[in-house]
């Protein structure tokens, strides 16, 4: 984990961005990460700082593999009992202790694995001159990965919250953490929950 906050004190700009944590994830869910539980009381103490200014997003799959592009096809081809035709549709909301906080936290919906693909997050940061998001969620090493490196293209200050993310995979987490502290020094904060709650005090 990198030491602090870099680049400075946390300015009005900022928001918490919270990654996919949604039951379809959760225990009973079909892509179950063994860990979420865990991370979840973290996120949600994030949240609650400041509801208003959090951002929940929600990986939506499509009815049928026929609807998506590509590659995509192939990848619900293989996943076809989380499509919307045959998946139960509340594993697709939040966990409630954070679906209480919507509104006025924001939600979102994305189709892919990053935030900013495909949804309403880009208008939503760009109306309101957003410079930096707080990352939470899940999964390290799969739509929290494909976000930072979209929030990183748009120039934003990216801050990871550590324990407050989650993976099935326990290398794929580390290696995540470690190539955020590595490669992306000028880019990526990688700080504990405790910094952020003593640094994060929006009005």
């Amino acid at each position: 984990m990198g030491a602090g906050l870099r680049f400075g004190p946390l300015g009005p700009a900022t928001i918490h961005l919270c990654i996919d944590m949604q039951r379809l994830f959760g225990p009973d869910g079909p892509w179950c990460t063994p860990w979420i539980e865990r991370v979840l009381p973290v996120v949600a103490t994030i949240a609650e700082r400041a509801p208003a200014r959090t951002v929940f997003t929600r990986f939506i799959p499509p009815l049928v593999p026929e609807n998506r592009p590509g590659m995509w096809r192939r990848y619900f081809e293989r996943w076809k009992e989380v499509t919307r035709e045959r998946l139960d549709p509340t594993l697709l909301e939040l966990f409630p202790d954070l679906g209480r906080l919507v509104p006025p936290a924001t939600l979102v919906d994305k189709p892919t694995y990053s935030a900013f693909a495909y949804s309403a997050l880009p208008k939503f940061v760009a109306e309101r001159g957003i410079d930096t998001v707080i990352v939470t969620g899940a999964e390290t090493d799969i739509c929290i990965l494909a976000t930072v490196l979209g929030a990183v293209d748009r120039g934003l200050r990216v801050i990871v919250v550590t324990d407050a993310i989650c993976s099935s995979s326990d290398p794929g987490h580390e290696a995540l953490t470690d190539l955020y502290d590595k490669r992306f020094t000028e880019q990526v904060e990688t700080v504990d929950a405790a910094t952020i709650m003593e640094a994060w005090r929006p009005t």
